[in-house]
């Protein structure tokens, strides 16, 4: 007897991720769980520079950005609650010093056109269809930055304006790199302080607007991320606290399923030596000066050196 529903998944046969893979990651929050595994496996991955991007129209203004080597300026920035901030990026880059706000945008442009001229895998996690537009200059922003409500207008973006961003963003990226492959998926995180019913309209427009370009032939791919989440995992009990976010066992079972489309099968040793690794370095012993302990670390020293041997870009 089966009580859950399966999403049928293939192992991608073309271009499949492995440690000599280089994976960019853009977008929702989600992606950032999806980056935090590529990290803690030791793949070449470089996720959200700009911090979270939620729509997709975010996510084109950094792209365009990168690809032409935008160099920030301090008209760009603006105070408010004691820090700088930028509209189109995450307040995680926010600072009290204006200096290094800009820098560190500017820093962030040039490592992320850097890193789209290497990049084997772009993966794009598209979080909501709902955008602000800042009314005082009539643009969509990133991030709101906690301004007023009253700053802003709240707008659905049509399936048709997403299609038109993500076209942009494929032939940017193709622009300085024409042999990337692009992952889509919709992020699991229900956005229900927009309401529910405007939840579901924001993700059927982020689902209709990328199945208007999936074309694995030409390397656009589209992983079922949110639908894992809405039928395989459809519990509560997958959810953090907040009933919004998947929790940790939702992140992995949805991790488990992406590794099995596309991370190449060859790279699993790996995997399973440099998680042996990484657990071995949480290791916290009762006795750091005990003979056991001091052997425990001269073979993880083994270990580490075997992994770095074959992959001399993964350190620990």
């Amino acid at each position: 007897m089966n009580f859950q529903t399966k999403i049928p998944l293939q192992p991608q046969q073309f271009n499949p991720i492995d440690y000599n893979s280089k994976v960019l990651l853009l977008g929702s929050c989600f992606s950032e769980n999806i980056g935090e595994k590529f990290a803690y496996y030791k793949f070449q991955q470089y996720q959200n520079p700009f911090g979270i991007l939620f729509h997709p129209l975010a996510i084109e203004t950094l792209i365009t950005h990168a690809v032409n080597e935008k160099r920030y300026n301090k008209n760009e920035l603006f105070f408010h609650n004691e820090q700088w901030h930028c509209f189109e990026a995450h307040s995680r880059l926010s600072h009290v010093s204006e200096d290094q706000l800009l820098n560190n945008l500017n820093t962030e442009i040039a490592t992320t056109h850097q890193f789209l001229k290497e990049a084997s895998h772009i993966i794009i996690t598209l979080g909501t269809a709902w955008a602000y537009r800042f009314i005082e200059n009539d643009r969509l922003v990133a991030n709101c930055h906690k301004m007023p409500q009253k700053k802003f207008l709240k707008e659905l973006l049509s399936v048709t304006q997403i299609t038109e961003s993500l076209e942009a963003i494929i032939s940017l990226i193709r622009s300085v790199n024409p042999e990337a492959s692009f992952i889509f998926t919709v992020s699991p995180v229900r956005h229900i302080k927009d309401g529910f019913v405007e939840n579901t309209l924001s993700k059927s427009h982020l689902i209709a607007a990328i199945h208007q370009l999936v074309a694995p032939r030409n390397g656009r791919h589209y992983f079922p991320s949110y639908e894992i989440m809405m039928d395989e995992l459809r519990d509560y009990r997958f959810y953090k606290d907040d009933l919004v976010h998947p929790n940790t066992l939702a992140v992995n079972y949805i991790w488990s399923s992406f590794k099995k489309v596309w991370i190449d099968q060859d790279a699993e040793q790996t995997m399973m030596a440099v998680d042996e690794i990484q657990k071995g370095l949480a290791h916290r012993p009762f006795n750091s000066k005990s003979e056991a302990h001091l052997n425990f670390l001269q073979q993880l020293e083994h270990k580490k050196s075997l992994v770095n041997t074959r992959f001399s870009h993964i350190t620990f």
